[in-house]
């Protein structure tokens, strides 16, 4: 049987950031996700969350659906024929969850975007850079975030954040 690992497993332990637990992500492309019961007119750059499922509006068109692992195929079953396109993006990305009073302060090394929170509200989220890798960040709460990143820039990304947790230690 193969084991299924973290891409982060193994790197050193930072305070207040975790490996997120494996999910089930799909990205659609539609104007209408009444399907999966988010009500039209959701605004772009926010995260609506119907108990274990969150659905990232990124742009226009464009959703990132991250829900408990085993929902993969009942997401994708269900979104056939619905939506324009819908790619099961699961094994490309990894969550890294980053949170505590520092948060902040750790993500804006290498972010740069606004993160206090009167311009980056709890429940927004954007595609943006850290350092050099492409992320999707998402504020969870007032002193954290969730990172989605492709799977071969999170070393990287762990890395750049366990650097400005040091500073901040």
């Amino acid at each position: 049987m193969i084991e299924r690992r973290s891409v982060l497993s193994g790197l050193e332990p930072v305070p207040g950031l975790t490996a997120a637990a494996p999910a089930a992500r799909i990205s659609l492309r539609s104007t209408d996700m009444s399907a999966l019961g988010v009500a039209p007119g959701a605004p772009i750059n926010r995260a609506v969350v119907t108990g274990p499922r969150a659905a990232l509006h990124l742009g226009p068109d464009e959703w990132l659906v991250i829900a408990p692992e085993d929902e993969a195929e009942a997401l994708l079953a269900g979104a056939v024929g619905r939506f324009a396109s819908v790619v099961d993006v699961s094994h490309r990305n990894t969550g890294i969850d980053v949170a505590g009073p520092r948060a902040v302060e750790m993500l804006a090394a290498f972010v740069a975007l606004d993160l206090a929170e009167a311009a980056f509200p709890v429940g927004m989220a954007t595609r943006t850079l850290l350092g050099k890798a492409e992320i999707i960040l998402w504020r969870t709460a007032v002193d954290g975030f969730r990172i989605e990143v492709w799977r071969s820039f999170a070393p990287y990304v762990w890395q750049c954040l366990a650097e400005a947790g040091r500073e901040f230690a």
